[in-house]
């Protein structure tokens, strides 16, 4: 039985491929179109999958669509209605995106896949959400969690999974949600909304939570865990172009300007800034203020989600739990309740997000509304697609050098490293989800204390508050880091939990430590990544130090390389030395 799974319209259009309960392929759109977190019909997307699967449209059994439209504009009329005439720009644009697309995805789905009416099924938004982490996660029971920004009425359900079954007990709605609280913050720290949150989270360290107390005048947070927000400080409900009101800004003051260079007198100033500015010492004493201000944010937000899920394990007495929705990306919320919630283990699938909703609504249908006997566990996130190489570089004239002995690759990578270099690595499948995993990575020693500012200055081009992570092989992730029973934690796997570097460790692996002495690391497995993880672990013997520092493989404001053209271009563009395509090896110092 196939089952296509889709999400889109909102944010991070998606496509996935069941067969027989089993995942085939899984993509977000983004990576074909190249427009980041593309929200259009994922047509590139949904022709991977169904290529991945060696089907076509009309041979699928069922096409299910991660939520119910009509009851997501059913709450955009009402909110207009009660805000109304302050919402009239909502009602408009509005109006054009649900004319034009969003009212007609059955008949958008039918006339695209050439299927009948009768194989469109519709989920929930945050029933998605929470089949997308507890139906391929390794519990038969667990409590589930999701919090996002809105699906169509909801902002965040606590619940039980139980076999096949999904409940969800509780439920937050419209207007209150955490994630359009954080997002508010995101506009306002000078950052875009839906793509800034984790800019936020990574300016946070940089900063004092002194503003706790003036943020939590926007939020109230009852004894069961439930919330409210202040609506008095917000215009997300009625407005197409700010997210919080006149009073917002009187409370916290200005907003962040978007083109202001992020420094402090304590990161210093950047050489790749060019000239420090004249009023520098200005300058740096504002953005202490915007980095205590995110700071702030950040220590709410964990309580808000801590508080929600001390309750749901009350509730439920259950030593499980899953995670999902936007806010299951924010790692350093994650890893608290792992520390300081009574529940034993945590899963949070990699695309935690509306992306990963097309996987949770193709679940549903499959073992919840079929009935049909889970098969499925997430162990990995290598689910996109593999491109032929060699076609490419014959065919454009590019230099290489093929090396078919996988030991001898991986020497000559190892010792580019040790000599400094920045590499890209792009092997197989690739990722689902926003993190970069080790198959369509930029690698670097994370022993030079200099290569954190190499790698933001030269490849990334982006703000030096953004830290890199480590990936680590799993059995040795305790003794750099404070994560007891590291090989046990699924988040980890994805970049989904920021835990403390080991203070006798820092001063090994300066390039990965943020400035509040943690990392956002991969715990790295033989069985799921055996290339990468057969690299860390010849880094490890010659160095002794089996960890490499890891970061996106794309450039400022660009989706992670999908094909090997995207990646040549993008090694180009930048000052990477050295690209690795598969076992072709190709030198920035030969193409000149």
């Amino acid at each position: 039985m196939d089952i296509l799974g889709i999400s889109c319209y909102y944010h991070d259009a998606a496509a996935v491929l069941l067969r027989d309960g089993q995942l085939v392929a899984a993509a977000e759109e983004e990576r074909f179109s190249r427009i980041k977190h593309d929200y259009g019909f994922p047509k590139n997307a949904i022709n991977y999958c169904l290529e991945a699967g060696g089907t076509t449209g009309p041979d699928l059994d069922y096409v299910v669509f991660f939520e119910k439209p009509f009851r997501k504009l059913d709450r955009i009329l009402a909110t207009v209605l009660q805000t109304y005439p302050q919402s009239w720009k909502v009602f408009r644009e509005s109006m054009i995106s649900w004319v034009l697309d969003k009212l007609w995805v059955a008949s958008t789905l039918e006339s695209q896949l050439g299927i009948k009416k009768d194989k469109v099924l519709f989920s929930e938004h945050h029933l998605s959400h929470a089949a997308s982490a507890y139906l391929c996660s390794p519990f038969d029971e667990s409590a589930i969690l999701t919090v996002d920004g809105v699906g169509e009425w909801v902002t965040a359900t606590c619940g039980i999974g139980k076999g096949n079954d999904i409940r969800l007990f509780k439920q937050m709605d419209f207007p209150h949600s955490i994630g359009l609280l954080y997002s508010a913050f995101t506009a306002f720290l000078g950052f875009e909304v839906n793509e800034g949150e984790y800019k936020v989270m990574g300016m946070a360290p940089y900063g004092e939570p002194r503003y706790v107390d003036k943020v939590w005048k926007l939020v109230h947070q009852n004894a069961d865990g439930s919330f409210s927000l202040d609506m008095d400080y917000f215009s997300f409900h009625h407005s197409t172009e700010k997210t919080y009101s006149k009073k917002f800004e009187q409370l916290f003051g200005a907003p962040r300007p978007t083109k202001l260079h992020f420094f402090t007198e304590g990161t210093g100033f950047p050489k790749y800034f060019g000239e420090p500015p004249s009023n520098i010492h200005e300058i740096s004493k504002l953005n202490q203020h915007y980095a205590d201000i995110a700071a702030s944010i950040q220590r709410v937000t964990e309580e808000l989600i801590l508080g929600m899920a001390r309750n749901l394990q009350k509730e439920t007495g259950l030593k499980n739990l899953c995670i999902a929705g936007g806010v299951g990306l924010n790692s350093v919320a994650n890893t608290r309740i792992m520390r300081e919630t009574p529940f034993e283990q945590v899963f949070v699938q990699p695309a935690a997000g509306d992306g990963g909703g097309a996987l949770g609504a193709a679940l549903w249908a499959y073992n919840t509304l079929l009935g049909k006997p889970r098969n499925f566990r997430m162990d990995h996130a290598y689910w996109g697609r593999s491109s032929e190489i060699t076609t490419f570089l014959q065919s454009n004239k590019i230099p290489y050098h093929l090396i078919e002995k996988e030991d001898q690759m991986l020497d000559q990578v190892v010792e580019r490293l040790m000599g400094g270099k920045v590499i890209g690595w792009y092997q197989g499948r690739f990722e689902w989800g926003p993190r970069a995993l080790g198959h369509r990575s930029i690698i670097a020693d994370p022993r030079n204390p200099d290569m954190k500012d190499i790698v933001n200055s030269k490849i990334k081009f982006r703000e030096p508050y953004r830290p890199f992570a480590p990936s680590v092989l799993a059995e040795c992730a305790e003794k750099y880091f404070e994560l007891p029973r590291a090989t046990s934690h699924y988040p980890a796997r994805y970049m989904l939990y920021v835990v403390p570097v080991k203070p006798e460790a820092q001063s090994t692996l300066p390039a990965i430590t943020h400035v509040d002495g943690t990392g956002r690391l991969q715990t790295v497995f033989k069985d799921q990544s055996p290339r990468y993880y057969r690299l860390i672990e010849r880094f490890g013997q010659a160095t002794g130090v089996p960890v490499i520092l890891n970061t996106s493989f794309n450039l400022r404001g660009e989706p992670i390389v999908t094909t090997p053209a995207n990646a040549f271009n993008t090694f180009i563009k930048s000052e990477m030395d050295t690209l690795v395509l598969d076992n072709y090896l190709i030198e920035k110092s030969s193409l000149n």
